[in-house]
């Protein structure tokens, strides 16, 4: 898979940008501040519908603009799929598919798959387990995208039943409130289990491509796993080594079921739901220690890697090939992890990557340089594509 045109519209700093794109090794030069960066987030959320930097829309959009647009080509095995994406200010984003509107943006999901490594995927081991969360199901999508909807259900359900839960908690229950409450009891525990399924799977899936790609960045240090933490289910899914059943959805919704009846009381007086995959977290451990608060600062980017790498192993292994995404990783990275990164991008067939300098990259990935500048002031600085830049060696 390989990104062939990328087209931007008032996306953060760029006003216009036309750019066309080859197999292999691209490296984006220039100094911080100058837009590089935008590029690779432009092209991470056609492919996950969000940012690796922001939570929100709002600050995609050039400031003065009232919507943003991201456009790509994307081959993949001999087919070509053009994808546009509009960000809108006060309402909602529209998708097209070969130029025809897409009912809902999440359609466009899977034309593109993409991994990235960035500096900020060091809370991935240090961060709250919302960010472990993200990056499972972010995961999951790329490898099932209908996923999507199911997330989106479920987050609808979560919302709606919380508020009632609120509600209820405030005020005298009647027998109709709590009849609706078991009503969205269901709900939640029919959506619970399919994204569920999918999550513990993909651990599973996950866990022999993270040890690999983490022995071979850091050898001297212990040995590195991932299980699912779960309060709500039973210890038997939650080894890693468990090989998924096919009906494992049907059994894991009846979990969710018999988990939320015995909640209700407690959730009641709190007036949060606390059952479900929402407050499940992905554990990362080196050795019997958790990597969060144990790991040094050398293991943590080791582990934040070693996911990364993992995750683009295990779409190739099982789908298309991803672009793979390099933000201005190499000049964090010691000789021996640069050498771990540099080949599996080597290898890889498209590599979008960010550095200040050519010397930030390795010499023989032998990436074609693109040398982004800016123009303007303070508050409304251009970025552009300049003059093609010396090579990166």
């Amino acid at each position: 898979m390989f990104i062939r045109t990328l087209s931007l519209r008032d996306f953060r700093s760029w006003e216009h940008a036309e750019l066309e794109l080859s197999p292999g090794r691209t490296v984006f030069l220039g100094s911080n501040g100058n837009g590089k960066t935008n590029l690779l987030e432009a092209i991470g959320y056609l492919a996950t519908l969000g940012s690796h930097r922001v939570a929100s829309d709002a600050p995609l959009i050039r400031i003065g603009a009232d919507k943003a647009r991201i456009g790509a080509s994307v081959v993949n095995t001999g087919r070509e799929l053009r994808i546009d994406l509009e960000l809108n200010q006060g309402s909602a984003n529209r998708a097209q598919i070969n130029r025809s509107p897409a009912r809902r943006p999440r359609e466009i999901l899977g034309i593109l798959q993409t991994v990235l490594f960035a500096p900020e995927d060091l809370a991935l081991v240090r961060g709250d387990p919302g960010e472990r969360r993200r990056f499972m199901d972010e995961l999951c999508t790329a490898r099932l995208p209908r996923l999507a909807a199911v997330r989106s259900d479920y987050d609808r359900v979560l919302r709606q039943r919380s508020a009632l839960l609120k509600s209820a908690g405030r005020q005298a229950r009647s027998k109709a409130e709590l009849g609706t409450l078991d009503v969205w009891d269901g709900h939640l525990a029919t959506h619970a289990s399919v994204l569920l399924t999918y999550r513990l799977r993909l651990v599973h899936d996950l866990y022999p491509y993270l040890a690999q790609s983490y022995a071979a960045i850091a050898p001297e240090s212990r040995p590195a796993t991932i299980a699912y933490r779960s309060a709500t289910l039973p210890p038997e899914f939650l080894d890693p080594a468990r090989e998924p059943r096919p009906d494992d959805t049907e059994a894991l919704e009846a979990v969710m079921l018999r988990e939320l009846a015995a909640a209700r009381t407690k959730e009641l007086e709190r007036g949060v739901c606390l059952v479900g995959p929402h407050r499940d977290e992905l554990e990362l451990n080196l050795g019997d220690a958790p990597a969060k608060g144990f790991a040094s600062h050398g293991e943590s980017w080791s582990f934040a890697l070693a996911l990364r790498l993992a995750a683009f192993e295990l779409l190739r292994a099982h789908g298309s090939e991803p672009v793979l995404l390099l933000d201005d990783v190499f000049a964090e990275l010691d000789r021996r992890r640069r050498t771990a990164l540099a080949a599996v991008a080597a290898g890889a067939e498209q590599v979008l990557i960010t550095a200040a300098v050519p010397e930030d990259v390795p010499a023989e990935l032998a990436a074609v340089p693109l040398r982004v500048e800016t123009s303007g002031g303070p508050d409304g600085r251009t970025s552009r594509i300049a003059e093609p830049a010396q090579p990166a060696s």
